[in-house]
């Protein structure tokens, strides 16, 4: 019986640019199916930024068509305007795929990190090596990219994880 791949996109949000990576799971095998930024025009109004993000996110989400979708939980730092500005934008890769009624699962960075490299504290350098070695044929242009390539793997991981402790 052949199994059919479960497609899995995740987010990396953020004001400026949002990194997204679609990736497809059989059994334990991940495989790349593309990558990219969303990016906003940070001479326009807030409103008009979270607006071209929801449309970027849109478009991903009908170009790859998601089974599940994956976002990275806010860092809250120093700045509390822009941990706003992030929660803002995060909400957008919430909202959108929940309009399409697909399942969405948010992880911290460090459990992002502690996944894919295995250390909770791994730097981006160490996670875009990891994120090629997981996937060879993956390309991205930006951290962001691989971030989201990232995140998509940990859902990968905790997704099968939850499924052997049913089983």
């Amino acid at each position: 019986m052949k199994e059919h791949p479960i497609r899995i996109v995740g987010f990396d949000p953020g004001l400026r640019r949002t990194g997204w990576g679609a990736i497809d799971v059989i059994s334990n095998r991940l495989i790349f199916v593309g990558s990219g930024l969303i990016t906003s025009d940070n001479k326009v109004d807030l409103a008009t930024r979270l607006l071209q993000l929801h449309c970027g996110v849109m478009g991903v989400l009908e170009k790859y068509e998601p089974q599940e979708v994956s976002v990275e939980q806010t860092f809250v730092n120093k700045d509390a305007v822009a941990t706003l500005k992030l929660g803002q934008a995060r909400a957008i890769s919430l909202l959108a795929p929940a309009q399409r009624g697909l399942p969405v699962s948010e992880y911290a960075p460090n459990a992002v990190k502690k996944t894919v490299v295995g250390v909770g504290h791994a730097d981006k350098k160490q996670v875009q090596t990891m994120v090629k070695m997981l996937l060879p044929k993956a390309t991205f242009d930006s951290e962001d990219a691989a971030d989201a390539l990232a995140i998509a793997i940990c859902h990968a991981h905790q997704r099968g994880a939850k499924a052997y402790k049913i089983a």
